[in-house]
């Protein structure tokens, strides 16, 4: 399992139903919740730097980002 910081970059590991979010999409942590369990909250955006979604995941639904 991956330990993410504040403002990393990663990779969405699956799509989420419902949403306009799929599996390889990058997008970058704002948050990070510690209780009751580990999640981020990670925000996506297109192209121009709009955001299309924010939404708390669990590590395991992210990748980390290889440049």
């Amino acid at each position: 399992m991956n330990n993410y910081s504040l403002l990393d970059v990663v990779v969405l590991a699956k799509d989420m139903p419902g949403t306009e979010l799929k599996a390889g999409m990058r997008g970058t942590i704002v948050h990070i919740y510690s209780k009751p369990t580990l999640a981020y909250e990670v925000e996506f955006c297109d192209n121009k730097g709009k955001t299309i979604a924010a939404l708390a995941l669990q590590p395991e639904q992210l990748l980390p980002f290889n440049s």
